[in-house]
């Protein structure tokens, strides 16, 4: 999973997807614009879609870290054990 902003308003949940050097508008699963920095992204977002009232700061969103490890399973209790004695 890519790191991204996320803000559930009630017309739709909006996001700014980290995506290479630059991040990603979405509104629902749709591609608003690319920009430089997740602020310019936000102040557009803001700009088109005023009557979602989306936060001005984006630490009043939610942050989702990147996770690039998700897809795999817990470790076992075997490589547990071994980790503990190392």
């Amino acid at each position: 999973m890519l790191a991204q902003y996320v803000y559930s308003s009630p017309e739709a949940p909006f996001r700014i997807v980290s995506h290479g050097h630059r991040w990603r508008a979405l509104r629902d699963d749709v591609e608003v614009g690319r920009y430089d920095l997740p602020e310019d992204a936000l102040r557009d977002l803001r700009d088109r879609h005023a009557s979602a009232r989306l936060p001005r700061r984006l630490c009043d969103w939610r942050f989702i870290p990147d996770a690039p490890l998700r897809h795999l399973p817990p470790p076992s209790a075997a490589v547990m054990a071994r980790l503990s004695v190392a």
